[in-house]
């Protein structure tokens, strides 16, 4: 990546861009565990699928202003969390202006293409969360029904991808097809955020399927312990084919 990395404050938010006006991050400085913008919330919604002991181990490929990072390493203190990161300059960026800790037990913080990593690895993880684009909003290889396959295998039994996905993009119909096709039809796009993002989330084969009645209290209960409210988002979620019958689709 050859953009410039630049901050920009406004209104007690501090903002990370790639070379133009577009946010690839947001913190707010007196809150900077909480998930600013609207679509890092709903990365969260895989938390809703399983107990606090969950997840242990997470893959983020795309580290931007680390919030997803930060509220994981605080909310789940059990999880041990790889970053795969193509600039190493904005890893530099979220620990000089975005308060990413320090912390190598619990954050490994790796430089390269995450496509390749995926490859790579023999490891296999509870989460795989996919946030990657460039100062064009490309997300290349990251977006493929093979990197998708390879993200599959790599999921524990139970294990979740989630990927961020812009909705407004002319081909965002065919990435939630390519989602589909490499998980066997185990997948799902949540209607878009109002940011123009919208999460899409891929299950293997022992992956629940809760009641819309156990999502909310487990929303209420993340709620409680991290202020995070997915409430909205389940509304929004209750009014898809996603949940048809109450019960979630994936």
């Amino acid at each position: 990546m050859n953009s410039h990395i630049d901050i920009s404050e406004e209104a007690g938010v501090r903002y990370l861009h790639f070379g133009s006006s577009w946010v690839q991050g947001a913190m707010r400085i007196a809150r900077p565990f909480a998930l600013e913008l609207d679509y890092t919330r709903e990365m969260m919604v895989p938390l809703l699928l399983h107990g606090d002991d969950w997840p242990r181990k997470v893959l983020q490929i795309g580290l931007g202003a680390a919030s997803v990072t930060k509220f994981l390493y605080r909310h789940r203190p059990q999880a041990k969390l790889t970053v795969i990161e193509i600039e190493p300059r904005v890893a530099a960026a979220a620990r000089q202006f975005f308060k990413l800790p320090e912390d190598e037990q619990r954050i490994d913080i790796r430089y390269g293409d995450g496509a390749d990593f995926v490859i790579a690895s023999k490891q296999r993880y509870d989460l795989i969360l996919v946030d990657g684009f460039d100062a064009d909003a490309r997300t290349g290889r990251l977006d493929s029904v093979p990197f998708y396959l390879d993200c599959r295998a790599r999921l524990a039994d139970d294990g979740l991808l989630c990927v961020n996905l812009l909705s407004r993009r002319k081909d965002f119909g065919k990435s939630v097809k390519r989602l589909e096709e490499a998980f066997a039809g185990r997948a799902i796009a949540f209607p878009s955020c109002d940011s123009g993002n919208a999460i899409a989330l891929g299950a293997v084969g022992g992956s629940p399927a809760p009641t819309l009645d156990e999502l909310k209290a487990a929303a209420k209960r993340l709620k409680q312990e991290s202020g995070l409210n997915l409430l909205p988002t389940l509304t929004r979620l209750a009014q898809s084919r996603h949940l048809a019958g109450g019960t979630l689709q994936l």
